[in-house]
Parts: structure tokens; sequence; C-alpha cells
């Protein structure tokens, strides 16, 4: 029997990528038949250049992950999704201590690729930057992956 997005939501912020555990993530919505997912990201000082913004990397990491969070609750199984290209567009420094929310969408998920976009705000509701990428969507069997339990 499939999970409800609720209980989807309770079981990928109990079992996280490494990542999500670094960046404090916490996944705060999923519409799964939509393949969406809403994301918020708290980045330490240590994520910021000398400018005192997030470094952009770490930005487009949590857009990254953000956007195989979408693709994944639209596949409605455990699967995988490495990255094979991404475009991230930059509008407005990322601060560090203060929330950053990500809003991904899974546009299409195919047996070989998969196309998604995911945008990050700050709590104004300010854009910050725009994701556009694609990636393999991968079978991972029961028991494999690399995730962390929270408790």
């Amino acid at each position: 029997m499939a999970m409800t997005d609720a209980e989807l939501m309770v079981r990928m912020n109990r079992f996280v990528p490494p990542t999500g555990v670094l960046l404090n993530m916490e996944i705060l919505a999923i519409d799964s038949e939509a393949g969406t997912v809403r994301v918020r990201y708290l980045p330490g000082p240590e994520f910021t250049n000398p400018m005192g913004s997030v470094q952009g990397g770490i930005v487009v990491a949590m857009l990254d992950d953000a956007a195989a969070f979408a693709a994944i609750v639209k596949a409605g199984e455990r699967i995988g999704i490495p990255t094979i290209e991404l475009k991230t567009s930059f509008f407005a420094p990322a601060k560090a201590g203060a929330p950053l929310f990500v809003d991904a969408k899974c546009l299409k998920l195919g047996k070989r690729i998969a196309f998604m976009e995911a945008d990050m705000t700050d709590e104004a509701g300010t854009l910050l930057a725009r994701l556009t990428t694609s990636a393999v969507p991968i079978a991972i069997p029961q028991g494999g992956g690399n995730m962390v339990e929270r408790t």
C-alpha cells in the first residue's frame, strides 16, 4: 500500500541524506501527484562566502537536493536521481542564519530521464535563485542508499 503524502513527509524528514543534516533541511510539504515539494533549509555561517552570503555552490546543492526530492515523490517508489545537467540563475544573495525555502517540481519523469526545476526564496518571498535540471532515475534496492536517521 502506498504512503499518503503526510506519511511520506514524516518518513522523508526522518531518513535524510547527509547533506540534509548538514544544511538543516526540513520538508514542509509534499504533493506526490503533482510531483512538488517545499523544503526549508537553515544554513549556518560556516557556509558563507567573504561577503557574508551563502556560497553559490551551497545554494546549488540545496536546490539540487529539493529538485531530486520532487522526482522521488513523483515516482512513488524508492529511486536515486543522479543529476546529469543543471543550470542555476542567481537573483539575490541568500543569507545564512535565516530560513531559506525551496519549492521544487518534477516537470517530467520518464524511464530514462527526469526534468525538474526549483526556486529558492527567503522569508519575505524574494526570489533568490532558480535551478533547472535533468537526471537519470535509477532503482535503489531495498535497504540501499546513504541515509541518516534523525531521532
